[in-house]
């Protein structure tokens, strides 16, 4: 039986074309891919790569419009002068090719080990220059590639591309726009969730629900998935990351909305601090500080203005309030393809080590975090979050859903 297996295996093949049913409406313009294409190839050609094989979730969706599951599989696109390729797994069948931007895809199987090596060296020649994502390529991968292109010479281009990705097209702010509202749109539907003995998950559910529906109604082309919601009270909201429990509402709690939209690959925030029923004068006074930095920093945010400038300011506005030592990460962070598990324009972060300046173009959100705690009055987390978009001459706040106090104690 082993010995037949292994005949038939070895006459099935490495690689295959399935073109099944029809291409997808993208969720760009055809010119703006185009655009994405040629800004690469421009980089290509000022540090002389020859070739570019993007490995990551953010770079492939970025450039190819394909958001792929992994499941332990690998995935890649490959760039050169001439063509644009994705590769994709067998399992996945056809839908990689309905939704790829570019000139083909090879699907590669799983009846040959290193099958997907196979189908990178059918596409990149065994010569010259090759970039690659060095901060999304495990050893043993970087190993079998050099195996299977023992000629190539691989270059880490992953710092450049985040940079050309740091900058927003018009349509990619029209996009992110979009997901902005409907995370304002989670944020309504969960706030009217609330109420006391509620767990968490029903609350976070609704939200979400009222997520996806909204992004299914504007979005009619687009995958749906990944859209979440955490939902955070009491105690679980000193961690900004910290998943959905059953924990149940109770009055006076300190409660934490955090909304988050994914529409094609792009995450955008709501987040904001509440209190359900009443706020105590410790957490009130606690509250209202944070509310001062975050004010203070969407003023900040302009364009000229270096990152860690805007870090440092902010910094004494806490050192003056007695609250500096609380503080939890960075200010803010750039918004584009990124999402809870893939992707981070990391160079766009407000942070004391990051000196980028801030231009037209630029997506970033203001986002300060306190966290005092338990045990210690006002203990909790405290966050508010805006979106702004970097114009010519200051900023747009996307971000509608009021923060505050006066706003979001919310009555039993």
């Amino acid at each position: 039986m082993n010995i037949q297996a292994n005949m038939v295996k070895d006459t099935l093949p490495a690689l295959l074309t399935i073109e099944n049913g029809k291409k997808v409406q993208s969720t760009f313009s055809k010119q703006e891919y185009e655009n994405r294409h040629r800004k690469l190839r421009q980089m290509m050609a000022d540090q002389q790569v020859d070739s570019v094989l993007f490995s990551s979730m953010h770079n492939i969706n970025y450039y190819v419009d394909f958001l792929y599951c992994s499941f332990g599989r690998f995935f890649g696109v490959v760039v050169t002068d001439q063509k644009v390729v994705s590769i994709s797994a067998n399992i996945d069948g056809g839908q990689p090719w309905r939704r790829t931007v570019g000139d083909y895809n090879v699907v590669y199987t799983d009846w040959q080990r290193d099958n997907y090596f196979r189908a990178v060296a059918q596409e990149i020649p065994n010569k010259g220059r090759v970039g690659v994502e060095f901060d999304h390529l495990p050893i043993e991968r970087l190993n079998k590639l050099k195996a299977f292109l023992p000629n190539v010479e691989f270059v880490d281009i992953s710092a450049t591309c985040m940079k050309l990705r740091m900058v927003k097209s018009l349509e990619e702010i029209a996009h992110i726009k979009q997901g902005a509202a409907v995370c304002d749109i989670g944020g309504f539907a969960l706030t009217a969730a609330i109420k006391e003995g509620v767990h968490e998950h029903e609350v976070a559910l609704a939200s979400t629900q009222a997520m996806v529906r909204e992004i299914a109604k504007r979005f009619p082309h687009s995958e749906l998935m990944d859209t979440w919601t955490w939902f955070q009270s009491g105690i679980n909201t000193d961690g900004a990351h910290n998943p959905v429990t059953t924990r149940q509402v109770q009055k006076g709690d300190i409660l934490s909305l955090n909304c988050f939209s994914m529409i094609a690959g792009y995450y955008t925030a709501l987040e904001r601090t509440q209190f359900f029923d009443h706020c105590d004068d410790a957490s009130l006074k606690i509250w209202q500080a944070n509310v001062k930095v975050h004010e203070a920093g969407l003023k900040l945010i302009q364009p000229g203005a270096r990152c860690c400038d805007i870090a440092n300011e902010l910094n004494e506005i806490y050192l003056e309030e007695g609250l500096l030592q609380y503080r939890t990460f960075g200010y803010g962070h750039s918004f584009g393809v990124l999402s809870h598990y893939y992707g981070r324009e990391a160079g766009l972060e407000l942070r004391e080590d990051i000196d980028t300046v801030i231009e037209p173009g630029m997506v970033i959100s203001m986002e300060p975090m306190l966290m005092l705690p338990q045990g210690m009055a006002g203990a909790g987390g405290y966050r508010e979050h805006d979106i702004l978009v970097v114009t010519e001459s200051g900023t747009e706040n996307i971000t509608k859903f009021p923060y505050g106090p006066e706003h979001n104690i919310i009555k039993a």
